[in-house]
């Protein structure tokens, strides 16, 4: 929440209209009080001894401010930014002054704090990005190493051998998988995949990814709905694969055998929108909150095959094209994605 800081100190302008005022009727008096006794040569002395005086007085009462208004939040900025920069990032500075009282340096500790809490929220999801890279990556590799040791056995059978290879390819792909879909998100995240858009006939697109699972569905029979209109839509086509076949994929993935998907498309006045809904686990409001980090999965057991990666795609996909994705889920009951983009 944005505080509302004060823009008009009135205390501090009628302290420095005092002081200014007091000054000033001192001379005045002290040059009065002598232009009567003195000749011009005293009173030119005089006045030059008062100035400095004054002078010093002002400069005093501002080395007082400075160090009290300035150098001391300074300070404690400074203090704040070194240990954020040496990787400490607990650190958290206290508002000087109330809400309806903020000003420039409230403000500065304010920001500093939302800076050092989501770098300490980035470390976290780092340490948990290589912790679930390096378990997605070493179980097939595990895989690998274990069949291609089987596989020098020369008193393997024919289905024996052929069993092994198989496991091999399904392991090798998954690793291909897994580093393909790292590049991808990293060259979305610093937009080196340009959008370039397209008009596309939304419904037929959409028709020919569903048919790409349909011998999953059919093998799990899952009953599957479709409520698709006729949308001409402009985005870009890589983009729409990656939010479409995501979706379905954690659907069919998710759904158990003889459950159900539901998959719609309606236009809107301004916007299209695309359903996705399933029978499936589903998952619970904790779980929910975080299905668009990397590497996030609720299934900690790793039953299902996956490497977290495939809603966090979606997730910054829809964000580069200024659209919106949200969930509800009930944990055994299923769950349902609905993606809004903008015409």
């Amino acid at each position: 929440m944005k505080k509302k800081r004060s823009t008009f100190s009135a205390m501090g302008y009628l302290i420095f209209f005092v002081t200014v005022a007091a000054i000033i009727t001192c001379a005045v008096l002290i040059y009065s009080f002598l232009s009567e006794r003195a000749g011009k040569l005293t009173i030119a002395v005089a006045m030059l001894i008062v100035v400095v005086v004054l002078a010093g007085v002002c400069t005093l009462i501002d080395v007082i401010r400075r160090k009290y208004m300035v150098e001391r939040p300074v300070r404690e900025i400074l203090r704040a930014t070194e240990r954020i920069a040496a990787g400490d990032f607990k650190v958290r500075l206290t508002a000087r002054h109330g809400y309806e009282r903020y000003d420039e340096y409230d403000e500065i500790y304010e920001n500093i704090n939302r800076m050092a809490a989501e770098l300490s929220r980035n470390e976290v999801l780092k340490t948990d990005f290589i912790s679930n890279v390096s378990h997605e990556i070493k179980t097939p590799l595990s895989v690998i190493s274990n069949h291609a040791t089987l596989l020098q056995d020369e008193t393997l059978t024919e289905e024996e051998r052929a069993e092994y290879t198989k496991a091999l390819l399904a392991a090798s792909k998954r690793l291909t998988d897994l580093v393909t879909d790292i590049l991808k998100l990293n060259k979305l995240e610093n937009q080196v995949i340009p959008e370039q858009k397209t008009t596309l006939h939304l419904g037929d697109f959409l028709g020919e990814i569903v048919l790409g699972f349909e011998d999953l569905i059919e093998g799990k029979n899952i009953e599957l709905t479709c409520d698709i209109d006729d949308v001409t839509f402009s985005a870009d086509k890589t983009y729409l694969e990656i939010i479409s076949n995501n979706l379905l994929s954690n659907a069919v993935k998710f759904t158990p055998e003889g459950g159900k998907i539901s998959v719609s498309l309606k236009e809107g006045e301004k916007d299209v929108v695309l359903k996705v809904s399933d029978t499936g686990c589903g998952m619970t409001p904790e779980v929910g909150a975080r299905i668009f980090d990397k590497f996030y999965q609720g299934d900690t057991s790793h039953r299902q095959q996956g490497n977290g990666l495939g809603l966090a795609l979606v997730k910054k996909v829809i964000d580069l094209m200024g659209g919106s994705i949200r969930v509800e889920s009930e944990l055994g009951k299923g769950s349902t994605f609905w993606v809004t983009l903008k015409k």
